[in-house]
């Protein structure tokens, strides 16, 4: 079979594949691009289509291997890299699959800047890196205790032997374990959920922004968010009423930069949108 002729199979095999999965016959679609893989399987978007399947299976080792493949033929392929970072979230594989769904959501930013898609794959990502502080951040808690434990069995012991040598200073023992405790009550307060500072948070969703826009009255909102009303109530500030139009709204980096390193020192953050 000549090479345009396998091309051309291997589309029609694309193509029955899709048909059967918007009628949710998985199998008979992961045969049909099983198939145009045969056929041509230096093109990603079979791999990407297959994978889809076994995504909605939820048999993520198979999306995992499908993907890996596909990101080897096409490194910007935000659908691999999105479904990697997927099954890499079920693996528990946080580091993983953070770096995935990133990979995804800058690729899909470039291409389409206020699609959908991207906030999904946001909300994804934050919930990786959620999942990622609480795992690090229960491990820093038990390494926390069992210090302050040492270091109050050091100040026992301590307080203790001069008792005992007949030492005339005075027993501070109180006063040393309630120091102590406020130094590692401190060493703890990033990993204590509070609430996120205000000029952190949109006006309109009242959550920890993503893609903060400034309007020309000088009030921040999130992009989506903003957007959203001007669609569907109308060209105006939903605060001040002023007139305003979308080409008018300016990326807003400063508090960009501020909501990074807040997220930074404060994971736990990502779980409040």
């Amino acid at each position: 079979m000549v090479k345009s002729e396998m091309e051309r199979q291997a589309q029609m095999r694309k193509e029955v594949g899709n048909a059967c999965f918007r009628k949710d016959k998985l199998g008979a679609a992961i045969d049909s691009y099983t198939e145009a893989i045969a056929l041509q399987p230096n093109v990603a978007v079979y791999w990407t289509n297959r994978a889809l399947c076994f995504r909605k299976r939820k048999e993520w080792t198979r999306v995992e291997e499908d993907c890996k493949r596909a990101l080897q033929l096409d490194r910007n392929s935000h659908k691999a890299h999105y479904m990697l970072g997927l099954a890499l979230l079920e693996k528990e594989d946080y580091t993983g699959a953070i770096s995935e769904l990133g990979k995804a959501w800058n690729i899909l930013r470039c291409i389409y800047p206020h699609n959908e898609k991207a906030d999904e794959i946001w909300r994804v990502l934050a919930k990786a890196k959620f999942l990622e502080w609480e795992l690090t951040s229960s491990e820093h808690q038990w390494r926390l205790q069992n210090l302050k434990e040492m270091c109050e069995n050091a100040i026992r012991e301590y307080n203790f032997l001069h008792e005992e040598s007949g030492d005339s200073a005075p027993n501070h023992l109180a006063e040393q374990l309630q120091l102590l405790n406020e130094v590692f009550e401190k060493a703890s307060e990033a990993n204590v959920p509070t609430d996120v500072p205000d000029y952190l948070c949109c006006k309109i969703t009242f959550d920890i922004f993503t893609d903060p826009v400034l309007t020309p009255s000088g009030i921040t909102y999130e992009r989506s968010a903003l957007l959203e009303h001007l669609r569907t109530v109308g060209d105006f500030d939903p605060i001040t009423r002023k007139s305003l139009k979308e080409s008018q709204l300016i990326p807003n980096l400063a508090i960009k930069g501020a909501v990074q390193a807040y997220l930074k020192e404060h994971g736990w953050a990502y779980n409040m949108g």
